[in-house]
């Protein structure tokens, strides 16, 4: 019977094999790091803008094309379910990546066509009101989850280590305050959020009626259908379009 056994050769092979491994482990920490703290993106530190109309411009600045941007990408993509649609509403699985993005489901579909729900759900989020919620729901940026999270619009997440947990969270409860990468990713979520959720069907109808009767589509209009996105109901979207009218956001729509 014969024993195989390593020479030094194979030892320092593997010696070297087992270094190489670690520096690999090694740099893929290093960028998952890098990626999850350097590029994270800092919002402006708006308290040092005394309150009023200095902060607010200053809010309103940093703001507002970070709306746009993800407006514009939201129009990329009603473009295309319109140019689906027009050439062949009957095939789903062209839609099917936008079907997934906006999240649309079986039971959506039950009654209306694919191209029916999505051209309800991929449309803009009028610059005014998303401007008034950011700044109503992170104190025109000066909150702690705004500063620490990223989060401008008040969004939950149910997962543990998530977010931000609140100061004054329950016992019972376990939501968490989420936590984004950047400013702009919390205005993607914030609009995703209007885009797909039941809470907010009454406001993509009212959007698509404004759609349909080619009217402008405002904040003013789309905030009667925010009453379920505040415990406040009818007075949260009284509150927005106070903000909307006395800071002149129209302008931005």
């Amino acid at each position: 019977m014969f024993t195989l056994k390593k020479t030094n050769g194979e030892s320092m092979i593997n010696l070297k094999n087992n270094k190489i491994l670690l520096t690999v482990v090694t740099v893929l920490i290093a960028i998952a790091l890098w990626f999850a703290f350097f590029s994270r993106v800092t919002p402006p530190d708006f308290s040092q803008y005394p309150a009023g109309p200095e902060r607010k411009t200053a809010f309103f600045t940093y703001f507002e094309p970070l709306v746009a941007d993800v407006n514009s990408d939201i129009q990329a993509d009603r473009a295309e379910v319109q140019d689906v649609c027009k050439t062949n509403a009957e095939n789903n699985a062209d839609l099917s990546d936008l079907a997934v993005k906006y999240r649309v489901d079986k039971t959506d579909i039950e009654a209306e066509s694919l191209c029916t729900v999505l051209l309800r759900r991929v449309d803009i989020v009028p610059a005014s009101l998303a401007l008034a919620q950011a700044a109503n729901e992170s104190a025109w940026g000066t909150s702690r989850f705004a500063q620490l999270g990223n989060n401008f619009f008040g969004q939950w997440c149910f997962v543990k280590g998530c977010g931000i947990v609140p100061n004054d969270r329950g016992q019972d409860q376990v939501h968490e305050v989420a936590d984004f990468r950047s400013p702009k990713d919390s205005v993607a979520s914030y609009m995703m959020n209007l885009n797909s959720h039941d809470a907010y069907r009454s406001l993509r109808n009212i959007r698509q009626t404004l759609r349909k009767q080619d009217a402008n589509i405002t904040g003013i209009e789309l905030s009667h259908g925010l009453n379920s996105y505040s415990e406040r109901g009818e007075e949260y979207g009284k509150e927005l379009r106070a903000m909307i009218n006395f800071n002149k956001l129209t302008q931005y729509d």
